[in-house]
Protein backbone atom coordinates (compact mmCIF):
# COMPACT_ATOMS: atom_id res chain seq x y z
CA UNK A 1 0.00 0.00 0.00
CA UNK A 2 1.27 3.45 -0.95
CA UNK A 3 2.22 5.85 1.87
CA UNK A 4 1.80 9.57 2.29
CA UNK A 5 4.79 11.75 1.44
CA UNK A 6 7.22 12.70 4.19
CA UNK A 7 6.00 16.30 3.92
CA UNK A 8 2.35 15.24 4.39
CA UNK A 9 3.28 13.00 7.33
CA UNK A 10 5.34 15.75 8.99
CA UNK A 11 2.59 18.35 8.57
CA UNK A 12 -0.05 15.91 9.83
CA UNK A 13 1.74 15.02 13.07
CA UNK A 14 3.12 18.50 13.72
CA UNK A 15 -0.35 19.99 13.34
CA UNK A 16 -1.89 17.26 15.51
CA UNK A 17 0.57 18.05 18.31
CA UNK A 18 0.07 21.80 17.99
CA UNK A 19 -3.73 21.52 17.87
CA UNK A 20 -3.76 19.35 20.99
CA UNK A 21 -1.40 21.78 22.76
CA UNK A 22 -3.51 24.78 21.71
CA UNK A 23 -6.69 23.08 22.86
CA UNK A 24 -5.23 22.10 26.25
CA UNK A 25 -3.74 25.55 26.74
CA UNK A 26 -7.12 27.09 25.91
CA UNK A 27 -8.83 24.93 28.52
CA UNK A 28 -6.18 25.80 31.10
CA UNK A 29 -6.20 29.55 30.52
CA UNK A 30 -9.98 29.98 30.72
CA UNK A 31 -10.02 28.17 34.08
CA UNK A 32 -7.63 30.68 35.66
CA UNK A 33 -9.74 33.15 37.66
CA UNK A 34 -9.25 36.86 37.15
CA UNK A 35 -6.70 38.52 34.92
CA UNK A 36 -3.29 37.35 36.12
CA UNK A 37 0.12 37.62 34.44
CA UNK A 38 0.06 33.83 33.95
CA UNK A 39 -3.34 33.96 32.28
CA UNK A 40 -2.19 36.77 29.96
CA UNK A 41 0.94 34.79 29.08
CA UNK A 42 -1.17 31.71 28.28
CA UNK A 43 -3.51 33.80 26.13
CA UNK A 44 -0.50 35.03 24.13
CA UNK A 45 0.87 31.51 23.72
CA UNK A 46 -2.58 30.26 22.71
CA UNK A 47 -2.83 32.93 20.03
CA UNK A 48 0.68 32.23 18.77
CA UNK A 49 -0.08 28.54 18.50
CA UNK A 50 -3.34 29.34 16.70
CA UNK A 51 -1.55 31.53 14.16
CA UNK A 52 1.06 28.80 13.66
CA UNK A 53 -1.66 26.18 13.13
CA UNK A 54 -3.33 28.46 10.59
CA UNK A 55 -0.04 28.96 8.70
CA UNK A 56 0.65 25.23 8.68
CA UNK A 57 -2.94 24.60 7.56
CA UNK A 58 -2.30 26.83 4.55
CA UNK A 59 0.87 24.88 3.73
CA UNK A 60 -0.90 21.59 4.25
CA UNK A 61 -3.79 22.54 1.98
CA UNK A 62 -1.38 23.64 -0.75
CA UNK A 63 0.48 20.35 -0.41
CA UNK A 64 -2.75 18.36 -0.54
CA UNK A 65 -3.98 20.21 -3.62
CA UNK A 66 -0.75 19.44 -5.48
CA UNK A 67 -0.17 15.86 -4.28
CA UNK A 68 -2.62 12.99 -4.64
CA UNK A 69 -3.09 11.09 -1.39
CA UNK A 70 -2.66 7.31 -1.40
CA UNK A 71 -5.69 5.21 -2.29
CA UNK A 72 -7.78 3.68 0.45
CA UNK A 73 -7.12 0.09 1.49
CA UNK A 74 -8.44 -2.53 -0.89
CA UNK A 75 -11.74 -3.90 0.32
CA UNK A 76 -12.72 -0.72 2.16
CA UNK A 77 -16.48 -0.30 1.75
CA UNK A 78 -18.06 2.66 -0.04
CA UNK A 79 -19.67 3.96 3.17
CA UNK A 80 -16.30 3.87 4.99
CA UNK A 81 -14.67 5.82 2.16
CA UNK A 82 -17.51 8.35 2.30
CA UNK A 83 -17.12 8.68 6.09
CA UNK A 84 -13.34 9.09 5.76
CA UNK A 85 -13.74 11.74 3.05
CA UNK A 86 -16.33 13.59 5.13
CA UNK A 87 -14.16 13.48 8.26
CA UNK A 88 -11.09 14.67 6.35
CA UNK A 89 -13.10 17.47 4.74
CA UNK A 90 -14.41 18.58 8.13
CA UNK A 91 -10.93 18.43 9.65
CA UNK A 92 -9.56 20.65 6.87
CA UNK A 93 -12.45 23.09 7.28
CA UNK A 94 -12.02 23.22 11.05
CA UNK A 95 -8.23 23.68 11.03
CA UNK A 96 -8.99 26.96 9.27
CA UNK A 97 -12.24 27.87 11.04
CA UNK A 98 -10.99 27.45 14.62
CA UNK A 99 -7.98 29.80 14.38
CA UNK A 100 -9.88 32.32 12.25
CA UNK A 101 -12.80 32.41 14.69
CA UNK A 102 -10.36 32.90 17.57
CA UNK A 103 -8.58 35.66 15.67
CA UNK A 104 -11.81 37.53 14.94
CA UNK A 105 -13.01 36.99 18.52
CA UNK A 106 -9.77 38.57 19.76
CA UNK A 107 -10.14 41.51 17.38
CA UNK A 108 -13.78 42.04 18.41
CA UNK A 109 -12.56 42.09 22.02
CA UNK A 110 -10.23 44.94 21.07
CA UNK A 111 -7.05 42.98 21.67
CA UNK A 112 -4.36 43.09 18.97
CA UNK A 113 -2.66 39.87 17.91
CA UNK A 114 1.12 40.21 17.86
CA UNK A 115 2.64 36.96 16.62
CA UNK A 116 5.45 35.81 18.92
CA UNK A 117 5.35 39.28 20.48
CA UNK A 118 7.09 40.64 17.38
CA UNK A 119 4.82 40.72 14.32
CA UNK A 120 1.55 42.64 14.66
CA UNK A 121 -1.18 41.03 12.55
CA UNK A 122 -3.67 43.19 10.68
CA UNK A 123 -6.94 44.06 12.34
CA UNK A 124 -9.61 43.19 9.78
CA UNK A 125 -12.41 44.31 12.07
CA UNK A 126 -12.69 47.05 14.67
CA UNK A 127 -13.38 46.25 18.31
CA UNK A 128 -17.05 45.36 18.62
CA UNK A 129 -18.46 44.60 22.09
CA UNK A 130 -21.72 43.38 20.52
CA UNK A 131 -19.95 40.93 18.19
CA UNK A 132 -17.50 39.65 20.83
CA UNK A 133 -19.89 37.20 22.63
CA UNK A 134 -21.13 35.78 19.31
CA UNK A 135 -17.58 35.16 18.09
CA UNK A 136 -16.67 33.63 21.45
CA UNK A 137 -19.54 31.13 21.04
CA UNK A 138 -18.56 30.43 17.42
CA UNK A 139 -14.95 29.77 18.47
CA UNK A 140 -16.15 27.46 21.25
CA UNK A 141 -18.56 25.58 18.93
CA UNK A 142 -15.85 25.10 16.30
CA UNK A 143 -13.48 23.77 18.99
CA UNK A 144 -16.05 21.28 20.29
CA UNK A 145 -16.77 20.15 16.73
CA UNK A 146 -13.05 19.80 16.03
CA UNK A 147 -12.62 17.72 19.18
CA UNK A 148 -15.47 15.39 18.14
CA UNK A 149 -14.22 14.96 14.56
CA UNK A 150 -10.64 14.53 15.82
CA UNK A 151 -11.76 11.76 18.18
CA UNK A 152 -13.71 10.03 15.40
CA UNK A 153 -10.63 10.30 13.15
CA UNK A 154 -8.44 8.68 15.82
CA UNK A 155 -11.02 5.96 16.49
CA UNK A 156 -11.26 5.25 12.76
CA UNK A 157 -7.48 4.95 12.48
CA UNK A 158 -7.38 2.61 15.49
CA UNK A 159 -10.22 0.51 14.03
CA UNK A 160 -8.27 0.09 10.81
CA UNK A 161 -5.12 -0.79 12.77
CA UNK A 162 -6.49 -3.25 15.31
CA UNK A 163 -9.75 -4.60 13.87
CA UNK A 164 -9.41 -4.42 10.07
CA UNK A 165 -5.60 -4.78 10.14
CA UNK A 166 -5.46 -3.23 6.69
CA UNK A 167 -2.31 -1.10 7.19
CA UNK A 168 -4.23 2.18 6.77
CA UNK A 169 -2.52 3.72 9.79
CA UNK A 170 0.96 2.79 8.49
CA UNK A 171 0.44 5.14 5.55
CA UNK A 172 0.65 8.11 7.93
CA UNK A 173 3.24 6.87 10.42
CA UNK A 174 6.78 8.27 10.19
Amino acid sequence: MRRYTLTAITLHWLMAILIIATFLLGLTMVDIPGLTPTKLKYFSWHKWLGVTVFGLACLRLLWRLTHTPPAYAPGMSAWQKKMANTAHGLLYLLIFAVPLSGYFYTLAAGVPVVYLGILPLPAFIAPDPALKPLLKQVHYAFNVTLLIVFCLHVLGALKHQFIDRDRTLQRMLP
